[in-house]
């Protein structure tokens, strides 16, 4: 069974993919970049105030799919720059505080609409 996971408590899908995919047991949630929901426009100011926005959207997708952080397994971050990720990683421990999902974090040479983060997550659905 497939389903397709859609929230107007994060941005709308800016191409042709959902916000989520629930298969499996798993709810696998597409990347999210700072966008916020209610202006459609990217998140200006620190990198921690992005990463903020981008979890807070990263959540909202998971809770309309049935799960939470607590029930994330994998996250991958993409980072346009580096050299944030000590500022990326401080703020990803708040939202991760016990028993963190996998991770992988790559460097990128350019994110859609020019963000600086973007992360995608796999989480258990039961």
């Amino acid at each position: 069974m497939r389903q397709t996971i859609s929230t107007d408590q994060a941005p709308a899908a800016i191409g042709p993919y959902s916000q989520g995919v629930r298969a499996g047991g798993f709810l696998f949630v597409s990347g999210q970049i700072p966008l916020d929901p209610t202006t459609g426009q990217l998140v200006t100011g620190s990198i921690a105030d992005a990463t903020r926005r981008v979890l807070d959207n990263l959540k909202a997708v998971l809770e309309a799919g049935g799960t939470g952080l607590d029930r994330v397994v994998k996250t991958t971050i993409f980072l346009a720059d580096m050299n944030d990720f000590a500022a990326v990683n401080e703020v990803y421990a708040r939202y991760f505080p016990a028993s963190p999902p996998a991770r992988a974090t790559v460097a990128v040479a350019r994110l859609p609409k020019d963000a600086r983060v973007e992360i995608d997550a796999i989480a258990v659905v039961e």
